[in-house]
């Protein structure tokens, strides 16, 4: 079964105080500096403490980064095992920011996906469900897709998500080329962050590659979160000219999650 569908479902939060910073470099080329932050979070439960939700941790370990703009994993909203309440709401009303879910599945009595945390304003947010194959009995996916307007006026989009992990690469590049169509159709610089469940090499990160640019090449282990193996969280742009790495860090907490959040900051031409 091949599913591409289109839906929306827009959540949004009061904004806090911009740290997004705008500079002239070479050339008088004014630039613009974004701290982008990819989190899987494991709906909120450390894997020390099984069946414990502790959103407080996760709240704490992004704030201590300071990011622009997150893309975050493992949602869960109004599900049974995370109390019923609103995670991605609750994450980004603490934080101060603007917030996007999208909802890949229904689990436990709720839903279950992806989100975006912005400090500037999100328009135009949609949710992109991506194909799975027939027969792999594979978890439905999504892409959470929005545009970010930016204090200096120039408009971004950002995407949050989170790959097959069944371990069938064929689904993989499928949700890969859903998300080559939708990058198709925008006009503007391109931000994708998430769990790709592949790791660099892999034939799913070099159809990735063809698409974007990564902001790490010799990335990091990001899983498990103890003694670490595997570079499978990625954050990605394009166009590639319009912007510079100036960092891409892998931030060691242990304790929130069973994956490492990862930071870059970039540039923006």
């Amino acid at each position: 079964m091949n599913r591409l569908t289109f839906l929306v479902s827009c959540f949004f939060v009061v904004l806090g105080v911009s740290a997004c910073k705008t500079t002239t470099g070479a050339n008088n080329q004014k630039e613009t500096t974004l701290r982008v932050m990819s989190y899987n979070i494991r709906h909120g439960n450390p894997p020390s403490k099984p069946k414990f939700i502790d959103l407080d941790a996760t709240i704490a370990v992004i704030r201590q980064q300071n990011p622009d703009l997150v893309a975050l994993q493992e949602v869960d909203v109004h599900t049974k095992r995370s109390g019923g309440v609103d995670q991605a709401k609750i994450i980004a009303e603490k934080l101060g920011m603007y917030y996007f879910f999208g909802k890949a599945l229904d689990y436990d009595g709720g839903d279950y996906g992806v989100a975006i945390l912005s400090k500037f304003p999100l328009l135009d947010a949609q949710v992109v469900a991506l194909p799975i194959l027939e027969g792999t009995n594979a978890e439905l996916r999504a892409l959470a897709l929005a545009a970010v307007q930016l204090p200096n006026g120039q408009k971004i989009w950002i995407g949050s998500t989170h790959l097959d992990e069944k371990g069938n690469p064929a689904n993989r590049l499928a949700q890969l080329d859903a998300i080559a169509k939708v990058q198709a159709t925008l006009k503007e610089p391109f931000l994708i962050a998430g769990d790709f469940n592949a790791t660099p090499g892999s034939e799913s990160i070099q159809r990735l590659d063809a698409l974007f640019t990564r902001t790490c090449q010799d990335c990091a282990p990001t899983f498990p979160v103890i003694n670490s193996t595997k570079a499978i969280d990625f954050i990605a742009y394009t166009p590639a000219a319009r912007f510079t790495v100036k960092s891409h860090l892998v931030i060691q907490e242990t304790y929130a999650s069973d994956h490492l959040p990862i930071v870059a900051e970039l540039g923006l031409k």
